[in-house]
């Protein structure tokens, strides 16, 4: 008797407490942490293309391309795979060369004459970046051109992205001249240049064009977004007018105000934010 109530009462403290058996179990899992959950290493780094990019030698669609012919490698290991990213203890080169990220630089140089709009010339002439020299200690590329005797307005950056937006007629950049011609332009001729303009067998898209205010009819101010090589020179050649001298006074809605020719300084944090919604 006393033997089967024992059994009973042995087997009823297995099963008659289900509670108290699921509160051991939970007693003994282990604790939930409060810390956020540490990202996987491969999701902190940088892209390769845009950590290429940063480094200013050129945007990231041109960094895919690079990276797609086997330019670049990481760790001694070349890298032509799209998305991979870059950790920051990695060591990442360039055709050979090593490269980091760059703190991105903007520097805004008021051109004067008989500067060419190159990083060296073999032929010993003068170049903008001697004008620039001391403006950083990044590498800084000139966007765009302008020939050895127009003056004005030249920005520099390391800044690959936004050199490309800049220099791409589609992003319609506003480039604003001040030409002297060796004659009065006819008024004939000044709407001749408000309707299409050919000049070597392509169009010439010429936002606006005027008289400057104030001067003789000689000196006529011309807005475009092309950026073909000598192009306001050629489109007053081309009706018979010779320019004598050559301003660009507005950039990307940049101008020269307190910016004596030669010198240069350095973009404000609104204009560069101002380039980048362009």
């Amino acid at each position: 008797m006393n033997s089967k109530n024992s059994s009973r009462g042995r087997q009823a403290g297995r099963n008659s407490n289900p509670q108290e058996k699921n509160q051991f179990k939970k007693d003994f899992r282990k604790p939930k942490s409060n810390k956020p959950a540490q990202k996987k290493t491969e999701d902190t780094g940088i892209r390769l293309n845009k950590f290429i990019s940063n480094s200013g030698i050129c945007s990231r669609r041109e960094a895919d391309t690079y990276i797609e012919h086997g330019s670049v490698s990481v760790n001694g290991k070349l890298v032509t795979e799209m998305g991979y990213k870059v950790q920051p203890t990695d060591e990442v080169r360039f055709d050979g060369t090593l490269i980091s990220m760059e703190q991105k630089r903007y520097v805004l140089l008021n051109k004067p004459k008989n500067y060419i709009t190159t990083m060296e010339d073999d032929r010993g002439r003068k170049t903008v970046m001697e004008l620039v020299g001391n403006a950083t200690r990044e590498r800084i590329y000139p966007v765009g051109r302008l020939d050895r005797n127009t003056t004005g307005l030249l920005l520099f950056t390391n800044d690959g992205e936004l050199a490309k937006k800049l220099t791409h007629p589609k992003h319609n950049v506003r480039k604003l001249y001040h030409a002297s011609l060796d004659k009065k332009l006819t008024v004939a001729d000044l709407e001749k240049l408000r309707g299409d303009v050919i000049i070597e067998g392509r169009k010439v898209f010429i936002d606006a064009v005027s008289y400057v205010e104030g001067e003789k009819k000689t000196e006529v101010g011309i807005e475009i977004h092309s950026g073909r090589n000598r192009i306001v020179r050629k489109i007053f050649e081309h009706y018979g007018y010779h320019v004598k001298k050559l301003d660009r006074v507005i950039f990307a809605g940049l101008t020269k105000k307190n910016l004596p020719r030669g010198r240069w300084r350095e973009l404000t944090q609104q204009e560069i934010n101002t380039l980048h919604m362009l």
